[in-house]
């Protein structure tokens, strides 16, 4: 019973991995990406994980338990530290309703980093 319980985790856990790649692959922008492989991507590494530890007893479930505490204490840090710098490089915002919130609270590049590198031509990473 709890093999059956394992792999339907891990069947979940695929699901949303595959829809953390689509994700990755379709949205606009940096941030919405980030949140897309965030979300989709910790909850579904850790039903996997978890799933793994159901079937495969010798894995263990306090083993398992910290594998996952890893990746949802780690992620989320990640992922405020990729957005920071997306944000502070210029990155484009699209579906941002009203003003942005953190206009006067973080320096941000008024070009984004794609147009930058596209005026500054083949040298670009020396000139940077």
């Amino acid at each position: 019973m709890m093999a059956w319980a394992g792999y339907a985790a891990m069947a979940v856990g695929l699901v949303f991995l595959i829809l953390a790649g689509v994700g990755v692959a379709r949205l606009p922008d940096a941030f919405q990406r980030m949140h897309a492989s965030t979300k989709a991507g910790s909850l579904g590494a850790s039903l996997v994980v978890l799933g793994a530890a159901l079937v495969e007893p010798d894995i263990g479930l306090f083993r398992a338990g910290v594998t996952i505490a890893f990746l949802l204490m780690t992620l989320p840090v990640a992922a405020q530290l990729l957005g920071r710098g997306a944000y502070m490089s210029g990155a484009r915002l699209s579906g941002l309703k009203g003003d942005d919130p953190l206009a006067k609270v973080v320096a941000r590049e008024e070009v984004p980093l794609e147009e930058r590198l596209t005026v500054m031509g083949p040298q670009a990473p020396d000139k940077l």
